[in-house]
């Protein structure tokens, strides 16, 4: 009798067993998460599903079920599509990592204007020289503009570099002072470039604010010239800013700018050529009227009238004339690229385009042609006063010798009578 009760046991341990495992598979995952303490076990529901068996059975199946590892804990189906929402969610709020430009220079950070706004560069040579020291320690006391440095590069080399503190001494001025407007007035700063040899460069300054600079650089500068002059051959170029190549150029006679990055140097090379074009222009304009001076020269040897120059007055014009050829041909770069743009590329090409927009070259050879026939008949004057003088001279020994003569005739009647 117990041998058949010991199968019967064995049997329901059989079927036990593996309706167990099913079941256990089956628990819904917040039943799979409770502690195992708290869980229904596998016997205990199939106790419940198949009916009551006998005692050892039972204790039999709950140890089989305590030997059973029991299986990982898995989210169920809400809570993963919950949880698969705020990764999806997290995903879409990060803002994608842009590389972060390096900061070359305060005017970097400043905000652009758009692309589409024209602005106006204007160019001004009133004077022969700038004292650009006595100059900025008159900018500091104004405290308008405020002297700022140009970096050649990004690892911190400067063309010009202020001095640290604003009671520093002026001593880093070289050939150009660059500064900006205090006060802004909208995206584009105004901007200034002060040339040692008595040019200005406006960058996006009203004319109003134009003429009152102007003004008071007259009291920094050495032979000033005549300001109708000064007006009347003054240069303006449009400029604006792109965002095509990114990459400064001039087009067509207007100046686009990089919106990336400091324009300083950039706008250094584009006012060094206008301000060398509108320095010629005042040159040409000196030529002119010195031209004018002596036409009367040309209209005397016409008519075969004799010269009315004085000696002193054709030094005077030879002087002029030299100083004029020697300020265009040694003083200036009308006829070489300057020396700062030797390794630098790409300025100097922003330099030779806008010098070839504005003609320098041209009008440089036409002027050295102009000024040679201006030295030929300067040359022709100066052989003319020689001419006279050794004629007068020629008639002073002539006359010494007829003196000489009525002298021996004196004598010689004296000696006979």
């Amino acid at each position: 009798m117990s041998m058949r009760r010991l199968l019967s046991v064995t049997a329901s341990l059989a079927r036990l067993v593996p309706a167990a495992r099913t079941v256990s598979s089956r628990l819904s995952p917040a039943a799979r998460c409770l502690p195992l303490a708290a869980r229904p076990s596998a016997v205990q529901t199939a106790i419940g599903r198949f009916g009551p068996a006998a005692p050892l059975a039972t204790s039999a199946a709950a140890a089989a079920a305590r030997t059973e590892p029991p299986p990982p804990p898995a989210a169920d189906s809400e809570g993963k599509k919950a949880i698969e929402l705020d990764l999806s969610a997290v995903h879409s709020k990060r803002r994608v990592q842009r590389k972060r430009a390096v900061v070359k220079n305060e005017s970097e950070t400043r905000q652009q204007p758009s692309a589409e706004e024209d602005m106006e560069v204007v160019a001004y040579s009133t004077a022969e020289e700038y004292n650009l020291e006595s100059l900025m320690e008159g900018l500091r006391e104004q405290n308008l503009y405020h002297p700022s440095a140009m970096s050649e590069d990004g690892r911190g080399g400067v063309l010009w570099q202020p001095p640290l503190t604003e009671h520093a001494p002026a001593a880093d001025v070289h050939d150009v002072l660059h500064v900006a407007a205090r006060y802004t007035l909208g995206a584009e700063p105004r901007e200034i470039y002060l040339f040692r040899e008595g040019t200005v460069v406006f960058w996006n300054v009203p004319e109003l604010e134009r003429r009152s600079v102007l003004e008071f650089i007259r009291q920094f500068q050495e032979g000033s010239y005549d300001q109708e002059t000064v007006e009347e051959e003054s240069d303006s170029m449009p400029y604006s800013y792109t965002e095509v190549f990114n990459k400064t150029r001039l087009v067509n006679g207007r100046i686009l700018l990089n919106m990336e990055g400091s324009t300083d140097l950039e706008k250094y090379a584009f006012s060094n050529a206008m301000a060398l074009s509108v320095k010629l222009g005042i040159w040409e304009s000196a030529l002119e009227r010195y031209i004018d001076s002596i036409r009367f020269v040309t209209d005397e040897l016409k008519k075969g009238g004799r010269i009315s120059m004085k000696k002193e007055e054709v030094l005077k014009k030879n002087g002029e004339l030299f100083g004029l050829r020697h300020l265009i041909n040694l003083s200036s770069d009308c006829l070489d690229t300057p020396d700062f743009y030797w390794d630098k590329d790409n300025l100097e090409s922003l330099y030779q385009k806008t010098c070839n927009h504005l003609n320098i070259a041209k009008r440089t050879r036409v002027m050295n042609e102009k000024l040679n026939h201006c030295v030929e008949l300067a040359d022709m004057l100066t052989t003319n006063l020689a001419d006279q003088h050794h004629v007068r001279l020629e008639w002073m020994i002539i006359a010494l010798i007829m003196v000489e003569v009525g002298f021996e005739v004196i004598h010689f009647l004296e000696r006979y009578t």
